[in-house]
């Protein structure tokens, strides 16, 4: 089972607010030893990132965003900035497989915490650093956020609507995808090391960017401007490569029209009663539809409003044509689909009760056996150099049907 692939495997999390920790977390999910190592004054930043937060019996609070990014962690105070503190760190590391950090560059070095000095105590250490630009080059030292990338990465260049359109300009995605991304990069590297490790016996430095991944993230995108030299356009909701493929305005709410090949615009052609579009040399091919794609969403936008969202949706399943709502929060998990994959998980704090979180999407097959995930851990008593989490066995794990 891919929930305890990982046993046996000690992580040592120096990373805050998101794309260190999902990383740690996916690790924890699949059946790693993770220890989260936290200030003794206040941990990770985003356990004060709220609201909303959920409050334990005694007024002890912990917000929403520490919960979506530390499931199945210990949680350890440690303040290495001390020798006291930098010498147990030490301890700990000595019997670590993984090391996962997000300080800005050259900071651990300081401490003698960097990979060069950590390897001489532990060869089979695989020791990650995630920072904004790398740990080399003109930017190397500067700090480095999400939505920062999401701007200079390009991806906010071609989101949002067109100029001279209402509401048009850049726009950022509605979730750190970029921080996101990263943490999932991260596993996968991490998880590589580990393999490779068992051939070599020796562990490895991985040097991970948020600059990086912003620009991998354009994917089809970068592709597109590599090969034509021409940057991609503000296009709203609509495919730069794929049409009809937008959302459109129903008499009484939206749906997202997914075309993806020419069968299938001659389907939906047939359910709008429209077949001649189908053979009009405009839209006859996808790429003819990108060509014409003013005059073809014209054609749409006004036919759309002659039906209901339900009665579109209804002759688009009979017919095959992909398309799909756009669901508030509560819609999500209300959804049959998404109850059927139990993606809800509820986690018992000792705390603060019932946490209900979102399952990995890796481990569906899992479910039944995920009882060994603890619930993000409560932040230690601040005590100078260390104060480690109590010995209480993890709480109880359940998903919702």
């Amino acid at each position: 089972m891919l929930n305890q692939s990982l046993q046996g495997i000690k992580v040592l999390d120096l990373s805050r607010i998101l794309a260190g920790p999902w990383c740690t977390q996916n690790l924890a999910d699949l059946g790693a030893e993770v220890t989260k190592i936290e200030h003794p004054r206040g941990g990770d930043d985003t356990r004060g990132w709220g609201p909303p937060y959920v409050e334990s019996a005694d007024g002890e609070r912990l917000s929403a965003y520490f919960i979506c990014c530390n499931r199945g962690k210990a949680s350890v105070a440690i303040d290495f900035a001390q020798p006291e503190g930098r010498e147990a760190l030490k301890t700990m590391i000595r019997d670590a497989d993984v090391l996962v950090e997000n300080y800005k560059a050259g900071s651990l070095a300081r401490q003698g915490l960097d990979y060069a000095s950590l390897r001489e105590l532990n060869p089979r250490l695989v020791y990650v650093s995630i920072t904004g630009f790398g740990q080399s080059g003109p930017m190397a030292s500067k700090p480095g956020y999400d939505y920062v990338f999401q701007g200079m990465g390009g991806l906010m260049s071609y989101t949002g609507q067109p100029d001279g359109m209402p509401g048009a300009g850049p726009l950022r995605t509605g979730v750190a995808v970029v921080d996101l991304s990263t943490g999932m990069y991260a596993t996968s590297a991490v998880l590589a090391a580990l393999f490779q490790r068992e051939r070599t016996g020796q562990g490895q430095y991985i040097d991970i960017a948020l600059l990086d991944v912003a620009v991998a993230l354009n994917a089809n995108q970068a592709a597109n401007y590599l090969a034509s030299g021409r940057n991609p356009q503000r296009s709203g909701n609509a495919h730069p490569n794929c049409a009809p493929y937008e959302v459109f305005a129903c008499a009484d709410g939206h749906l997202i029209l997914a075309i993806g090949n020419d069968p299938q615009f001659r389907r939906f052609c047939e359910v709008a009663e429209q077949p001649a579009l189908a053979d009009d040399v405009r839209f006859v091919t996808n790429s003819a539809r990108i060509e014409n794609l003013p005059a073809l969403r014209v054609l749409l936008t006004e036919l759309f409003p002659k039906r209901s969202r339900s009665s579109w949706s209804t002759a688009f399943d009979a017919a095959g044509v992909p398309w799909g709502p756009i669901n508030t929060m509560e819609e999500v998990f209300a959804d049959a689909q998404v109850q059927h994959r139990r993606i809800v998980q509820t986690l018992d704090h000792p705390e603060f009760g019932a946490l209900r979180t979102v399952r990995n999407p890796m481990l569906w097959n899992c479910v039944a056996e995920l009882g060994a995930v603890g619930a993000p851990p409560s932040l230690p008593l601040p005590a100078s150099p260390v104060t480690p989490m109590s010995n209480m066995p993890p709480p109880a794990f359940r998903t919702e049907s």
